[in-house]
């Protein structure tokens, strides 16, 4: 019976993140990302984390996530960046973007509380955590064009 639930959560869970068609993308809002990759766009609830507070937490502690929920961490300006998954509960891909909202590097499925550290690149200024194994089911990859208020007007994908 376990098993069963078990697959059905994982259905239920790819099924509620299917990207949407790009005509249906609506207006831009603080609370909601899109991605764009070749013909499909991708929506995800976000927090965001935003001042160093919230960053050096993120999603610590935490024992699930939405299926189409995440994290957004925003920074000042383009840097280098690293993460791991101290006190992380849950597995996780990190997205890693430019300036311009182009994904430059994909990690997958980051695993639980593991302490290695997890290089984004040196000139990163959003960085979009989900569930793990989701950017790979949704084929986000680099090149993908993340579309938020928080890109400046720059932007690869504008509001």
């Amino acid at each position: 019976m376990m098993r069963r639930f078990a697959a059905f959560a994982v259905v239920l869970a790819l099924t509620a993140a299917q990207p949407a068609v790009a005509q249906d993308v609506p207006d831009c809002r603080d609370d909601t990302v899109h991605l764009r990759n070749e013909g499909s766009v991708a929506r995800f609830g976000v927090e965001l984390a935003d001042t160093p507070v919230k960053r050096s937490e993120g999603l610590m502690f935490r024992e699930s996530m939405g299926a189409s929920q995440g994290m957004l961490f925003i920074y000042e300006r383009a840097q280098p960046v690293a993460f791991w998954m101290r006190n992380t509960l849950i597995p996780l891909d990190m997205i890693f973007m430019d300036a311009r909202g182009v994904v430059q590097k994909v990690h997958e499925n980051a695993v639980p509380l593991d302490i290695t550290t997890i290089e984004g690149g040196d000139s990163i200024q959003f960085v979009l955590e989900i569930n793990g194994g989701l950017a790979r089911g949704l084929g986000i990859t680099e090149g993908s064009v993340l579309r938020h208020p928080a890109i400046g007007p720059e932007a690869a994908w504008a509001c």
